[in-house]
């Protein structure tokens, strides 16, 4: 159902209009969006939850070098809307997504009789806003040089945030009020010249009220021609303020009119569950392009990947490259001896996909390029079409299809994204002419172009343009180091997962605490699926004697666990064939857990402490349920009245032994089963460090 009122019928919707502002109700009326100007014309607005501020008065303005639209402005309200509607995402969380909102569309004018309308969207799980500007006589080129949006703390928030950095999103997570924010938020910037001045966060972020049940997650959804948006915090006066990416010139965007920014996203909830479940982001994005999505096929995979954080092994074929310049024929150049991006070695892994039911192999290491590998060399260049001579494409290719697997390429660009952009059309060719539908893409280093950060607005523009092309060849993509998600894998629903957040990679480089994994479903997670790479069973990477001597810092049914905490479209195995092979009975249920759910339910929650949630499987009645807890031990209670009434189930219950401790013992499980049903209520022990997995099959 969708209907429109105009400006003078407003008042059939559960909202108000006068003189100094207008005043949005979200459908259920427990949340309101207030927007108006100050004395002296400036654009305001505040947010309130069951009566209760949210938002306190927040500024919101444009500034240009053709317009300033912050002050001396008149508001008019323009139109209003009510949309109540469902719709199916190709995959995700739940088969089918409710988009339910009332919205108003107001204009302010400066002395001149320019304008930029202001857009927002209250549902019933916060709201979202965006700035319109139309074309107009007098306006229609602008340099943006930033925005004047404003969030007004209610109180002194526990913050949830990683630092702000134009380049690098692979931090931990800092947990601490506000007003603290200087003194316990380090300052690990991915380099000096992407770093944020002051005190900054990217978002998303999530703040937790000191007083009251309320969670807020701040972000934007829809980004898309414009800059990504960080905030800079005042932490004296409690305001988190817009901070948009720069190129190096210190221009925030070029824009032509009319053109949109991104939404302004607030979730808003009195539980933390209620956070974990929003789909407003998804829903204030654009539906999909894609008409035909029939090719987007979610799957698991294992790789040729952790060999080489284990230690030891290279991504490159030689080592003598770069002691010959000019050389091009790697045939010429003698192995290493240590790249596991070899024909062999990848019919390894094939063999075992095909063995355990698993669809996909990634392969990184098999192209031409690595020997100019450095991360930030000046001279880098991958080639998207030229395997290494120990690397037999087309024969693999054979292998993986008589046994019913499908390669996953790589693309590592180093960041060159104008070459990557180059090679484009002949690497997806390249793809399609070898069977490949999905492709690992990687933006490691500094960008080139030089005046480009990896959140500007260029390389923004650059990721959807891969995706599009992406779509256009019919491949998947699976983006790292690209710039955060913000639900454009509604539009673009091959576009599966991304990275964007520090991973599970970081096992091999001193480890991710518990409460890393129980804070991302909060923030990062809001925006898209994450290629978190779960499943790994030996945590301690010295036992390889490659001179790693790191341990991942989680117990093994916690890896079993994230399958459902940290669900993916494209969802690795991480582990090596060897490492699963030794835990065949715990391994089976990274077999069994599906991609794809028709339905989700979160149990229980708080950031950085706990999660617990059931998801049914899109293809049968089975359920799943994970939960996982940071640090310290818990007792999970989990409540099966989810469960359809008067069907039995069999649990097949995967969870830390008696004696499990992510330090001290992380490989000790125990499997049980269990009769259950939607009366039963179940208890289960988690270690520190731990989490439980459970399957639910029905009776027949």
């Amino acid at each position: 159902m969708k209907k429109t009122i105009i400006a003078m019928a407003a008042m059939c919707m559960a909202a108000s209009a006068s003189a100094a502002g207008y005043t949005l109700l979200s459908p259920d009326g427990n949340i309101s969006f207030n927007i108006g100007t100050t004395a002296t014309g400036t654009p305001v607005y505040d947010v309130t939850f069951k009566g209760e501020p949210v938002v306190g008065e927040s500024t919101l303005g444009l500034v240009a070098d053709e317009f300033k639209f912050t002050d001396g402005l008149a508001m008019t309200v323009v139109a209003t809307d009510s949309v109540d509607e469902t719709w199916q995402p190709v995959w995700g969380e739940t088969a089918d997504i409710r988009n339910n909102y009332n919205e108003v569309l107001v204009s302010f004018a400066d002395a001149k009789g320019l304008t930029v309308n202001v857009r927002a969207r209250a549902f019933d799980d916060g709201v979202g806003f965006r700035y319109e500007v139309p074309e107009q006589r007098g306006l229609n080129y602008a340099t943006l040089r930033g925005e004047d949006t404003q969030f007004a703390l209610p109180a002194d928030m526990t913050m949830y945030v990683i630092p702000g950095d134009y380049d690098s999103d692979e931090f931990l997570y800092t947990v601490a009020p506000v007003s603290q924010l200087k003194e316990k938020m380090p300052n690990p910037r991915h380099t000096e010249s992407s770093r944020i001045p002051g005190l900054a966060a990217q978002t998303p972020l999530l703040m937790k009220h000191p007083e009251r049940p309320l969670y807020v997650n701040i972000h934007e959804a829809a980004l898309v021609g414009y800059p990504a948006m960080a905030v800079e915090i005042d932490a004296d006066a409690k305001v988190l303020k817009s901070h948009l990416t720069p190129d190096k010139n210190g221009v925030r965007a070029y824009l032509q009119a009319p053109f949109v920014t991104p939404w302004r996203t607030i979730m808003i909830g009195d539980e933390a569950t209620d956070i974990l479940a929003s789909q407003l982001i998804y829903n204030l994005n654009e539906p999909s392009v894609i008409e035909d999505t029939s090719w987007i096929v979610p799957r698991k995979f294992v790789g040729v990947w952790w060999e080489m954080f284990t230690g030891g092994k290279t991504w490159a074929y030689s080592d003598k490259y770069n002691a010959k310049p000019g050389v091009t024929d790697y045939s010429a150049l003698p192995s290493n001896g240590r790249h596991p991006a070899n024909t062999e070695n990848v019919k390894r892994y094939i063999d075992f996909a095909a063995e355990n039911g698993i669809p996909g192999v990634l392969v990184e290491g098999w192209n031409e390029g690595w020997e100019d590998w450095g991360g930030y060399k000046k001279n880098r260049q991958f080639l998207f079409d030229k395997p290494y001579p120990d690397f037999d494409l087309e024969g693999l290719v054979d292998y993986a299809n008589s046994k019913g697997v499908k390669l996953i390429m790589h693309h590592e660009t180093a960041a060159n994204a104008a070459d990557y952009e180059r090679q484009l059309d002949r690497a997806f060719d390249f793809m399609n002419e070898h069977g490949y539908d999905a492709v690992k893409t990687g933006y490691v280093g500094h960008v080139i172009p030089r005046s480009e950060y990896h959140s500007s607005q260029w390389m923004v523009d650059h990721y959807i343009n891969v995706a599009q092309k992406a779509a256009d060849h019919k491949i998947m993509i699976d983006s790292h180091e690209a710039v955060r998600p913000t639900g454009l894998m509604r539009t673009y629903p091959n576009w599966v997962a991304q990275e964007s957040a520090r991973g599970g990679e970081f096992e091999s480089f001193g480890g991710n605490p518990p409460s890393h994994t129980a804070i991302l479903p909060f923030t990062r997670l809001k925006g898209g699926p994450m290629d978190y790479t779960p499943g790994l069973f030996e945590m301690d990477l010295s036992s390889y004697g490659q001179g790693n001597t790191s341990r991942g810092l989680t117990t093994l049914a916690r890896q079993l666990a994230l399958y459902l905490t940290m669900p993916s479209p494209l969802q690795m195995a991480c582990d090596l064939p060897e490492n699963y092979r030794r835990f065949p009975d715990a391994f089976q249920f990274i077999k069994d857990v599906p991609v794809e759910w028709r339905d989700s339910r979160y149990l229980e929650a708080e950031p950085a402490e706990y999660i617990t949630v059931a998801r049914l499987d899109k293809n049968s009645d089975d359920w799943y349920v994970g939960t996982i807890t940071n640090e310290n031990a818990r007792k999970a209670e989990i409540d099966f009245s989810f469960l359809p009434k008067g069907v039995n189930y069999t649990a097949t219950i995967y969870q830390d032994g008696a004696d499990a401790d992510y330090l001290a013992n992380p490989q000790s499980y125990k499997i049980s089963t269990k009769k259950v049903n939607s009366k039963t209520r179940l208890k289960i022990d988690v270690a520190p460090g731990g989490g439980a997995a459970i399957r639910l099959v029905p009776v027949k």
